[in-house]
């Protein structure tokens, strides 16, 4: 299955992703984790199940970037650092990745001035037809799919917001796009270079 919905969980989350960063370039314990997380609330989530829920996510989305992207997330200015979030996002989720690559590449190759919503549902159906194995979703979780992806665009300047849906220009961090490049992660650095 190339296709999940575990995008829903979280939008960027900036903040608490420098949080997880810095956690993980301390190298912690399970242990240590468990209480960092749970018992000292790094976070400041509400619950202990929301602490879980996204640190749990981002954690994935992140620890397989490597440390210095983890540097960049944590000491990074805020669009430098927006960015190297956003490769291990694109990293976790094929659904993000896969849209910005196709209709994004596409929506900029027509010289379009914006994203229109029907455009999610056409892509969805696309990906029905390369992942057979896809989930069924229902027009529910399709509907919070559309949403965290266009969340996530809007918070890394992809388009202007999730109202008007136009298209910006971004420029992708020399700093972040080397160390893709070191670590062969092509597939991400073409997703971010969507918008140059």
């Amino acid at each position: 299955m190339i296709y999940s919905a575990t995008i829903t969980s979280a939008s960027l989350r900036l903040r608490e992703s420098r949080i997880i960063a810095d956690l993980l370039i301390q190298g912690l314990s399970r242990e240590n984790w468990k209480e960092a997380l749970l018992e000292q609330n790094v976070l400041q989530m509400s619950s202990i199940e929301s602490a879980k829920r996204i640190s749990s996510l981002l954690r994935a989305r992140l620890e397989p970037l490597g440390t210095d992207l983890w540097q960049i997330v944590r000491d990074g200015e805020k669009e430098q650092a927006t960015q190297a979030v956003l490769s291990g996002a694109i990293k976790n989720s094929r659904l993000l990745g896969d849209f910005m690559d196709s209709t994004l590449r596409d929506q900029r190759a027509l010289f379009a001035k914006k994203l229109e919503y029907p455009m999610w549902s056409d892509y969805i159906a696309s990906c029905r037809g390369r992942d057979p194995d896809m989930p069924s979703w229902s027009e529910t979780t399709l509907a919070k799919l559309r949403s965290a992806v266009f969340s996530i665009l809007a918070e890394a300047g992809y388009i202007k917001d999730t109202r008007s849906l136009l298209l910006q220009n971004v420029f992708v961090d020399a700093h972040v796009a080397d160390c893709l490049r070191s670590r062969g992660e092509t597939y991400v650095l073409r997703c971010l270079e969507v918008a140059e």
